[in-house]
């Protein structure tokens, strides 16, 4: 699928995919890696590794130790770490609202999607703002509902003890402070494209996605690829 499309001269295939917690954008980013056969990159385990680091070294100045540390950073670290423990799913909400933090985040991102010569698919809450001029920019839209009952799911797993009562309001209050906080708030756009994750199973999620980026490839490029099922 890369080649093919570097053949056909696309300079830009980034694909952004936003959304609330537990919307499914996790899923739809994987799926469409998967797809179009691109590299990934979750922002939301990025503040994660941050809060973690923050957590477990607990340095004095915690923006210059998150500078030096994400210079360090490795992306397949991600995989091996355990980043969606309570503490840290509190801490990173703390702070994804610091200016300082976002914008080393922000320059960790632009460096990977560089690396990757702009074929990959960023998922986040803000992705669309960070590469404007994204080939698509998805967002990932579910009701409350069925996103707790996704993440209760995932949780109980893991946590025997977990009520559906307390990850709805965990929800309820992540989705409040990323709505709400003062830089780079959680937003949709008109140049978003809306997928719902609460309507359509995975098999209809991707394929949906996947015509939206042909079509969107046959309007700038003059053409459309056909996408491996």
């Amino acid at each position: 699928m890369e080649e093919s499309l570097k053949y056909k001269k696309v300079k830009n295939f980034i694909l952004t995919v936003d959304g609330k917690s537990s919307s499914g954008k996790s899923t739809a980013a994987k799926l469409l890696a998967k797809k179009f056969r691109i590299p990934h990159l979750s922002s939301g385990l990025l503040y994660r590794w941050a809060a973690k680091k923050i957590l477990d070294k607990k340095p004095k100045n915690k923006i210059s130790y998150l500078r030096k540390s994400f210079k360090k950073f490795n992306h397949n670290s991600l995989k091996k770490i355990n980043l969606h423990k309570p503490e840290i799913s509190a801490y990173s909400a703390i702070i994804a609202r610091i200016l300082a933090v976002r914008m080393i985040v922000k320059k960790t991102q632009k460096s990977w999607v560089q690396k990757n010569k702009k074929y990959c698919v960023i998922e986040g809450r803000d992705s669309h703002l960070i590469f404007p001029n994204a080939l698509v920019k998805f967002y990932l839209k579910s009701n409350l509902n069925t996103a707790a009952l996704r993440r209760f799911k995932d949780l109980r797993k893991k946590n025997r003890k977990i009520t559906y009562k307390e990850v709805k309001k965990d929800l309820r209050n992540r989705d409040y402070s990323d709505t709400t906080r003062k830089h780079s708030p959680l937003i949709l756009t008109k140049d978003h494209v809306v997928i719902r994750s609460d309507i359509l199973n995975k098999s209809e999620m991707i394929k949906k996605m996947s015509e939206l980026v042909g079509k969107k490839l046959k309007q700038k490029y003059g053409f459309r690829n056909k996408f491996r099922q």
